[in-house]
């Protein structure tokens, strides 16, 4: 009976719960009725902690098996991540220039500064992820096939010119946004400097004669708070450009070495159309020696040709001759 309670769920656990009561009670029944519920919430909460445990271990084996099925990757694999995460550097483009024409203007909020800022970062990383997969792309083994290394040859250059655009119009669009968060600091800065020098004058003048003097200087007081306001901003809008020139001089990382891929691909390409040239030539080269094999063999046969008639022809005169003579 063990054996048939240990095959299924519900005599599995029946099974454990009696060796449990019978390590932790000795094989004697409990004495009252408050041990029994003691022992028999004891129970319940083993059975649950194992439970748990062997769910924590399923799902952690999952994970691996996820992640294990995740790294291999091949040429096409490759290729399709790559096509996708250009597709979404031209759209977060297109969604940065929209943005980039609300700086300066009333819809320029701290909102709008943030979610530019974090598509920025976003495709910025998209940019390195797809440069590190082309560069995965020259430890895939070539194939066999020529037509099929060309046609490899041809994704590779289609992709490349794809992503060479695609990265253009991102750092343009980078440049102007730049440029546009340089133009409210210098508006910003030029605000605040005008409210503190009208503040400091104006501070020259005051006086705590009467409550209007003083009403005036609570008036300057604010100003100065709205000032310091104007100040983190500005802050926040350097620390933003900063960020922004970063990620220009990453993504001309990246112009270079789509530049030094291009040059190692030219190099592999020449070499692979150097090989199939080199195997024409030979091609063509076997086909004249068959063609002057074939002129050649032609030739000899008409020379036997020509060698058994003369022979033929001296022959019948030789038997004309002697047969005269017999005569």
């Amino acid at each position: 009976m063990s054996c048939l309670y240990t095959s299924d769920p519900v005599g599995g656990a029946r099974t454990r719960r009696r060796r449990i009561l019978q390590r932790h009670g000795a094989g004697r029944a409990p004495s009252s009725a408050a041990q029994r519920t003691t022992l028999r919430l004891y129970v319940h909460r083993k059975l649950h902690i194992k439970q748990v445990n062997l769910h924590s271990k399923d799902n952690m084996s999952y994970g691996k098996a996820e992640s294990y099925r995740s790294v291999p990757q091949d040429f096409n694999t490759v290729i399709q991540t790559c096509s996708t995460n250009i597709q979404k550097i031209t759209q977060n483009t297109a969604q940065i220039k929209s943005m980039v024409n609300q700086l300066g203007t009333r819809q320029d909020t701290s909102e709008l500064q943030d979610r530019l800022q974090q598509i920025q970062h976003s495709t910025n990383h998209l940019a390195k992820e797809t440069n590190k997969h082309l560069k995965d792309l020259g430890s895939v083994p070539l194939p066999s096939s020529p037509s099929e290394q060309r046609q490899q040859k041809i994704q590779r250059e289609r992709l490349m010119n794809d992503f060479s655009a695609a990265l253009n119009n991102f750092q343009s669009v980078q440049r102007r946004a730049a440029e546009r968060e340089k133009e409210s600091v210098a508006r910003a800065r030029a605000g605040s400097r005008l409210s503190a020098e009208d503040t400091t004058r104006d501070e020259k003048l005051v006086s705590f004669d009467n409550q209007e003097d003083w009403g005036q200087m609570t008036t300057q007081a604010e100003e100065v708070a709205i000032t310091e306001e104007d100040l983190e901003l500005i802050r926040e809008r350097e620390t933003n450009i900063r960020q922004l020139e970063s990620d220009i001089l990453d993504v001309n990382q990246i112009f270079k070495d789509l530049a030094v891929m291009i040059h190692d691909q030219g190099e592999m390409i020449d070499s692979i159309e150097a090989n199939v040239e080199n195997a024409e030539v030979h091609v063509e080269r076997g086909a004249e020696q068959l063609q002057r094999a074939s002129y050649y063999q032609q030739k000899s046969r008409k020379k036997m040709c020509i060698l058994a008639m003369v022979c033929s022809v001296v022959l019948a005169i030789l038997a004309i001759i002697i047969w005269q003579a017999s005569k």
